[in-house]
């Protein structure tokens, strides 16, 4: 009988240490499930998404991404991953979507869905400017190219025939360039732009041409999310619609309006 009763004892106090905790377990799962929103970009893709001296990621998409939080009433957590490996990470859910420039492609929408688009933009050849490549017609078998890895701008570098040398991202392949390790760059033309105003010899570089071809910017959503991206495209269209997707795309490309084709 002593037994019996020191068990019910044990038992009960069991149940109520549980009664007790589960309110603030509950609360705990409530808050990582629903109240955050977590978006990927590469980090190293300048005025687009890029870490600052003290670690912080900021720019374009990250400012978008902020916005689409803030309208859906939710955190933003913004991270860093490598690019050639981004998909994947969304298929496996370490993250809600991918916010960080990417062209929408047949290939990629064979395994997630994206957004209605948010930006355009192109790939864009970028030389030196004495580096004899006045023109896409200049570049020959014998040429190489940096570009970052996992990017679509790997085929357009293809069909102009030349090498190419990958890299983890732009400020590695400009870089590169400037070195002359590399003969040209092929990255999108607004980070270009960018690249040769903010560079530390950037006044050597040039865009060679126009955009090799119009490229469209969504943001990447798992096949079974359907729920949240209607969720964000709604929030996008309403961000169109009382211009706030052009005053972030003026803060940062001074004064251009990038979301419109």
């Amino acid at each position: 009988m002593k037994n019996t009763n020191k068990l019910y004892r044990k038992l009960l106090i069991i149940g109520l240490m549980l009664l007790i905790s589960l309110p603030a377990l509950v609360a705990q799962g409530q808050t990582e499930t629903t109240n955050t929103i977590t978006f990927a970009g590469s980090g190293g893709y300048p005025p687009f998404n890029y870490m600052t001296e003290d670690g912080d990621i900021i720019g374009f998409d990250v400012d978008v991404a902020a916005e689409i939080a803030n309208r859906l009433d939710m955190e933003l957590e913004y991270v860093a991953t490598a690019w050639d490996g981004i998909v994947e990470g969304l298929r496996a859910k370490r993250y809600d979507g991918i916010l960080g420039s990417m062209g929408i492609t047949e290939e990629r929408e064979a395994v997630i869905d994206f957004s209605i688009p948010y930006y355009y933009s192109g790939p864009q050849l970028i030389a030196m400017k004495d580096g004899g490549i006045n023109s896409v017609e200049d570049l020959t078998s014998d040429n190489t190219l940096g570009l970052v890895t996992g990017t679509t701008f790997e085929n357009d570098a293809k069909k102009l025939g030349t090498k190419v040398k990958l890299y983890e991202d732009d400020n590695q392949t400009l870089i590169e360039l400037l070195n002359g390790r590399v003969d040209g760059v092929l990255t999108d033309r607004i980070v270009g732009l960018n690249a040769i105003n903010q560079l530390k010899d950037g006044d050597k570089l040039t865009l060679v041409g126009s955009v090799l071809r119009s490229e469209v910017m969504g943001i990447g959503f798992h096949e079974d999310d359907d729920e949240l991206r209607e969720q964000v495209n709604a929030a996008l269209n309403d961000m169109f619609a009382d211009g706030t997707m052009k005053q972030i795309s003026e803060k940062w490309f001074n004064g251009e309006d990038i979301t419109v084709e």
